[in-house]
């Protein structure tokens, strides 16, 4: 047998730890959330239009000098086209139809705003404590959100009508009375699905409390689908306040919100057009957007498309 020779062998030149390098920055979940969103185009370009409808609610009214609310019923003003003076036309008082679409704009991105708010604060709550405690207390509260699921929307508006005066204020009741009622469900089924997980049951050992658990550990897990959901439920809420307003039921003049403008230009749709396109197309513009982001919010917080 021929000896081993050692021109057959080569000395070992690995570095301790080259394997090891971490060759991809690491990133929290919530940077990694943002860099998909971002890879979205869509959701970039829903999002983009949802900054651009909040800033012109915020400054819109006040780039004319004109306010949402003053009447001219002198014939030069009343249902003028749109120009150079009136960049969207003058309704049937002779307001300009500029300043009360974005004033109407904001009234109505304030509704949604505030609706997702209360769905946020009382629906997370409810179907955390709902899902996380169990047993009849689940029950109870269950049965309770499916009684004030089974009373039509529509009733609750016409209730608080009889009570209160149509305006901002019984819109927002009214549907923070059962806005929640969706997310509670939501939550409750994720809370249900998460409480018997390792890391659950390692903080009831160490001897956290029930409220502890619930809000530091369940609800920041359920997240994800909390978002998409308040995201998807500001159109939602929108587009009721929209019908609301067009049924009448809406905010009182001479406050304006994009469904009573459409409202009023219905009637005018044969011989001035333009009093309905501008508020039915920022409307429809706006419930776009929100359900584009929602749906790219969606994609980017599934944790499965993660490459």
């Amino acid at each position: 047998m021929d000896p081993i020779s050692n021109l057959l062998f080569q000395p070992f030149s690995h570095k301790i730890g080259e394997d090891e390098a971490i060759v991809r920055p690491s990133t929290t979940y919530w940077q990694d959330v943002w860099y998909r969103l971002k890879q979205n185009k869509g959701a970039i370009a829903g999002l983009v239009i949802v900054l651009i409808m909040i800033v012109m609610a915020i400054v819109g009214p006040y780039l004319t000098p004109y306010s949402y609310d003053t009447q001219n019923l002198t014939a030069e003003y009343t249902n003028q086209p749109p120009s150079s003076a009136h960049w969207f036309g003058t309704d049937d008082l002779g307001r300009d139809l500029f300043t009360r679409v974005w004033h109407g704009a904001r009234v109505s991105l304030l509704i949604g705003f505030l609706s997702a708010l209360v769905q946020f604060v009382i629906g997370v709550t409810y179907g955390g404590i709902s899902g996380y405690i169990g047993g009849w207390v689940d029950e109870v509260m269950m049965r309770i959100v499916e009684i004030l699921s089974g009373i039509p929307f529509l009733l609750y508006v016409i209730l608080l009508m009889v009570i209160l005066e149509p305006g901002l204020k019984t819109i927002l009741i009214a549907l923070g009375v059962v806005y929640w009622l969706s997310m509670a469900r939501l939550v409750r089924g994720q809370v249900l699905a998460l409480k018997e997980q390792e890391y659950v049951l390692a903080a009831r050992a160490l001897g956290a409390s029930q409220w502890r658990i619930i809000f530091r550990h369940l609800i920041p897990n359920c997240m994800g689908p909390i978002l998409v959901y308040s995201t998807l439920a500001i159109p939602e809420a929108i587009f009721a306040e929209a019908w609301l307003s067009f049924l009448g039921l809406g905010v009182s003049a001479p406050a304006a919100s994009l469904g009573m403008l459409v409202s009023d230009g219905i009637g005018a749709i044969r011989l001035y057009p333009y009093q309905l396109f501008f508020p039915a197309f920022f409307i429809s513009l706006t419930i776009l957007a929100f359900n584009i982001l929602g749906d790219g919010l969606r994609d980017a917080l599934d944790p499965r498309l993660r490459k």
